[in-house]
């Protein structure tokens, strides 16, 4: 098992499997971070958003775990570059929607209410509402991974999560989607809920030898 970064996604198609996870979202929520404590592997991290402008691979038996660039807005790098990773990420969904099993749609918990309506304001279609509907067009199962949530008070968690579920089209309270909504903080390891979904997944399609993948 081996974490590989290949130059092109063209390149993927040399990579022999059957099943893929991947994780996806706006650039520097923590899809990298999250990754690492998932499948216990290196991978690339940083502060600054940007730091992952391709695919990174890991593969592990048949099943094939991606981490993404950045989905939109990358400080610091060049705006047409943005565009063709943007480009890049919706033909890689659309050429591989058949074997990705799930895809991890990761948000922060903080800012995440914040840059909707930033969007909203303007008229704009929101990144994050963006790329969930997209996802779901091309009928990607998705688990929503609500990150950094300990930089919300205890008290105010469950109304920043259901303000997240409503813009994103589940109905409050948001203990009603258990299987769809996992409230995380990667950093720290906060990761079990979203492992044992990704474990149920495996489980749904038959494939319980992969479960350990995310051991």
């Amino acid at each position: 098992m081996a974490l590989m970064s290949l130059e092109d996604y063209r390149s993927f198609e040399h990579v022999g499997a059957k099943h893929e996870v991947v994780f996806i979202g706006r650039s520097n929520v923590g899809k990298s971070t999250l990754m690492r404590e998932l499948v216990r592997v290196k991978v690339r991290t940083g502060r600054r958003p940007g730091v992952t402008q391709r695919p990174n691979y890991y593969q592990c038996g048949d099943l094939l775990i991606t981490d993404m660039p950045g989905y939109g807005y990358m400080k610091g790098v060049d705006y047409k570059k943005q565009h063709r990773i943007r480009d890049l990420i919706v033909k890689y969904f659309e050429d591989n929607a058949p074997r990705i099993v799930c895809a991890v749609q990761v948000v922060d918990a903080k800012s995440f209410t914040e840059v909707v309506d930033r969007w909203d304001g303007r008229g704009e279609v929101p990144i994050d509402i963006e790329l969930f509907e997209f996802l779901k067009d091309l009928n990607i199962p998705v688990i929503v991974a609500v990150n950094k949530m300990d930089n919300i008070y205890d008290e105010e968690k469950n109304m920043v999560l259901d303000d997240i579920a409503l813009r994103l089209g589940f109905s409050p309270p948001w203990t009603n989607w258990l299987d769809r909504i996992a409230p995380i903080t990667a950093r720290k390891g906060d990761v079990e809920h979203l492992r044992k979904l990704l474990k149920d997944r495996l489980r749904a399609i038959k494939r319980q030898d992969l479960a350990s993948c995310f051991s």
